[in-house]
C-alpha cells in the first residue's frame, strides 16, 4: 500500500475516533440536562432546554399529547418526565419541523414508546441519506438516524390533526432554514410553533446544504406575520422567551435591512471580503450574535451569494 494511501486511511480512522469520542462526551452531557415546561396559552406548552437551545411545543389535553420536535436522544427520559408534570396522557403524536439532529434526535426513543411520527416528505427523504448535515460551527455531519426514527407519515402541503378539541394545522413553508420546514398552528389556543425558521438567539441559519434559502426565510416570516394576531403567542425554534407578532416583524425587518445593505454594496462593486470588513450587520450584532456557532461571519456570505455576489475565489 502506498504511503499516501496509508496516511489517508490513518487520517480517516483518526477522524472517526475523534468524531465518535466527542459525540459520546456530548451525549453524556446532554443526558444530565434539566428541561423546563412553560404554559404558553390554551392547551399549549413550551418545553425548553437551558439557554433556549431548542424549544418543543406540546399540545396537552384529554386525548393525550402531541409534540412538536424531539430534541436529542439522551434527553428523551427528561422530556417524558417533564410532560408527566402536566399529564399522565400518552404521547401519541410527534411532528418534526425539519431534519436537524437537535429536533429529531429523540425520534427513535419516542417511537419505541408508541408515538407516531409525522413530517414533510422532504424531511423524511433526508432521513434516508447516509449522514445528516448540521450547519453551525462551519458545518458538520451526524450519523444517519435509525430506521425506527424515520417519520412514518408524511405530507406535501399541509395536514390537520383533530386532537384535544383543536384543529392543529401543520403546513409546508417556502425553503427557509431547510427545504422541509413546516410551521404548526394551534388555532384554538392561538399559538404558532415556527421551528428554526424563527430563532431569537442568532441571525437566521440558512442551511444551503439542506435546501434553505434567504428568500424563502423572508417569505415564510411574512406568512407567519399574516397568520399571527395581536394575541398570538409564538414559539421560536431557539430562544429564551415565548414571543409575539411584533418580535416576528422585528426579526424579518432586521433581515431585510441587512439584505438591502449587502445588495447596495454588491452594486457598488464590492466583493465578499470588502463587505465583511464593512460590517453591514453592525447595528444588530449585540442582539443577534448570541450563538457562537452562527454569527455574522456565517450569515453575511449566505446573503452575499444569494444576492448574486461573485463566486470566484479571486473575487471574494
Amino acid at each position: 500500500m502506498k504511503v499516501s494511501t496509508l496516511l489517508a486511511v490513518r487520517g480517516l480512522i483518526l477522524w472517526f475516533c475523534s468524531f465518535f469520542s466527542s459525540s459520546i462526551i456530548a451525549q453524556s452531557q446532554l443526558a444530565g440536562v434539566e428541561l423546563q415546561s412553560h404554559h404558553v396559552q390554551g392547551q399549549v406548552y413550551m418545553i425548553q432546554r437551558p439557554g433556549g437551545g431548542g424549544n418543543i411545543g406540546a399540545l396537552i389535553g384529554d386525548d393525550g399529547v402531541l409534540l412538536v420536535d424531539s430534541l436529542f436522544a439522551p434527553m428523551t427520559e427528561e422530556l417524558v418526565t417533564t410532560v408527566r408534570e402536566t399529564t399522565d396522557g400518552d404521547i401519541r403524536f410527534l411532528i418534526n419541523t425539519h431534519i436537524h439532529i437537535d429536533h429529531v434526535g429523540g425520534n427513535q426513543n419516542l417511537a419505541e414508546l408508541g408515538t407516531l411520527i409525522f413530517s414533510h416528505e422532504n424531511t423524511r427523504l433526508k432521513f434516508l441519506e447516509d449522514k445528516s448535515h448540521f450547519p453551525r460551527n462551519g458545518g458538520s455531519f451526524a450519523p444517519q438516524q435509525p430506521v425506527s426514527a424515520r417519520p412514518m407519515i408524511t405530507f406535501n402541503d399541509s395536514m390537520t390533526f383533530h386532537f384535544n378539541d383543536e384543529e392543529v394545522r401543520a403546513f409546508l413553508v417556502p425553503p427557509s432554514h431547510t427545504d422541509g420546514d413546516i410551521f404548526v398552528y394551534f388555532p384554538e389556543s392561538d399559538v404558532l410553533h415556527l421551528g428554526d425558521v424563527f430563532r431569537t438567539t442568532s441571525y437566521p441559519i440558512i442551511d444551503k446544504f439542506n435546501g434553505g434559502t434567504l428568500r424563502g426565510t423572508i417569505a415564510s416570516l411574512d406568512e407567519a406575520i399574516s397568520i399571527a394576531g395581536p394575541d398570538t403567542k409564538v414559539i421560536p425554534g431557539h430562544g429564551l422567551e415565548i414571543e409575539d407578532r411584533q418580535k416576528l416583524i422585528e426579526f424579518r425587518d432586521m433581515i431585510l435591512d441587512i439584505q438591502s445593505k449587502v445588495y447596495s454594496m454588491i452594486r457598488e462593486g464590492m466583493h465578499l471580503q470588502e463587505i465583511m470588513a464593512a460590517k453591514p450587520t453592525a447595528d444588530y450584532d449585540a442582539e443577534w450574535e448570541n450563538d457562537p456557532g452562527w454569527t455574522s461571519i456565517d450569515f453575511i456570505p449566505v446573503v452575499y451569494y444569494e444576492l448574486g455576489g461573485a463566486g470566484r475565489l479571486e473575487d471574494r
